[in-house]
């Protein structure tokens, strides 16, 4: 487990950045928060970090999950039934992609074991995230 604290939106961007570096499919990146507290944020640094720093990356909230080849982004927020999830392709995006869910709680059953887990919460006027 380490924790590290992020004082503004550009140390998140930063520390996002290079966290993207060591990222290599097939790996799962569960990111746990309340809202406003930066997963899709981190997630879309990662994904310009690793696709170019021009790629457009709406928030998957109301699509439920976003691709850019070989990066898997979901936003389980609005799915309500886990049998959903096989639907929408996550299983076959945990085996394949470097896969980014936020809202990752109702997929526990079948997140990999070696799934990184990045909680977020506020920290004064930043972030703290610790991972697991």
């Amino acid at each position: 487990m380490s924790e590290i604290i992020l004082p503004n939106i550009d140390a998140t961007r930063a520390w996002a950045t290079e966290f993207a570096k060591t990222l290599h499919a097939p790996v799962t990146v569960a990111l746990h928060g309340d809202l406003g507290m930066g997963k899709s944020e981190i997630a879309r640094q990662i994904i310009r970090t690793l696709r170019g720093k021009d790629t457009i990356v709406p928030s998957p909230t109301f699509t439920i999950v976003q691709n850019y080849d070989g990066i898997s982004h979901f936003d389980l927020y609005r799915v309500a039934d886990a049998s959903e999830l096989v639907e929408i392709g996550l299983p076959y995006a945990i085996d394949n992609d470097i896969t980014l869910i936020e809202w990752p709680d109702i997929a526990s059953d079948i997140l990999p074991q070696n799934t990184i887990h990045i909680y977020l919460s506020e920290y004064g006027d930043g972030r703290k995230i610790v991972i697991k």
